[in-house]
């Protein structure tokens, strides 16, 4: 019996740990795609292909050609482009899919959340007086802090940012989540942290920035997510799990 194909996007922890339960069926057949952007990615359970596929109609021919029976989105919440390209893809080829999406975090009592569109729009809301600034957004985007050089900001990355931003007062943290509510008090504590600029996310590994902010009295400048794209969408690994095996029991397979 030919197995069913499944391609995984993935980069993220939840896409981590769907392909580990995958790989423990002699069913299915998995391949885990990263676009390459972190240079020491996470060791992976499955087969993995790095780098992207040149757009929507790139991905579609790629799927068509190969066979895929099931696309899964489990990129992270914020790369737009590649969603949107899986779900171009999906329609085009007509192969099935689903999205992996964590919920958004949401405000709590104790929060001072500004919620904001994009990186820039963040930095500018962080005002002319100089503020000390936790960046939690990654080294993508980061460049942008350099229109705002009254800030202290303090950069944490997985990866350099590459160059270094033209600042005189930046502190660089190389670390890769998940982080803890007593690092994470410490951390802001040492760099005496009044603002934290974070993209929603959601999910456990990276809440604990949130947690500190609140506890600390810091400003939390968030930044909104872009609408959803038009896939059948998932919130938990779990519930990934259980679609998959709804889909693969209905006649979705090319041929049936």
């Amino acid at each position: 019996m030919d197995k069913t194909r499944i391609l995984i996007l993935g980069g993220t922890r939840e896409a981590r740990r769907l392909a580990a339960e995958l790989a423990k069926r002699d069913d299915l057949d998995i391949l885990l795609s990263l676009a390459g952007r972190t240079e020491t990615p996470v060791r992976q359970p499955v087969p993995v292909r790095i780098g992207g596929f040149g757009g929507a109609q790139g991905l579609a021919d790629f799927l068509t050609a190969e066979r895929y029976d099931l696309l899964i989105d489990a990129t992270h919440p914020f790369a737009e482009r590649i969603s949107a390209n899986a779900a171009a893809a999906a329609a085009r080829s007509g192969v099935a899919a689903i999205v992996l999406v964590r919920p958004e975090w949401v405000p709590e009592p104790g929060d001072h959340w500004h919620i904001v569109s994009d990186i820039p729009a963040a930095i500018a809301a962080l005002g002319p007086a100089p503020r000390r600034v936790f960046l939690a957004t990654g080294r993508q985007g980061a460049h942008h802090a350099e229109v705002a050089p009254q800030h202290f900001y303090l950069v944490r990355s997985v990866d350099p940012v590459e160059p270094p931003l033209l600042l005189t007062d930046v502190a660089y943290v190389l670390d890769r989540g998940p982080f803890t509510l007593e690092g994470e008090i410490e951390l802001m504590r040492k760099h005496r942290i009044d603002a934290v600029v974070t993209k929603n996310s959601g999910g456990s590994a990276a809440y604990a920035k949130i947690e500190a902010a609140r506890l600390l009295g810091a400003k939390l400048i968030v930044i909104a997510r872009a609408p959803a794209v038009a896939m059948t969408s998932v919130e938990t690994v779990e519930a990934a799990l259980e679609a998959i095996d709804h889909l693969l029991s209905s006649p979705m397979k090319r041929g049936v």
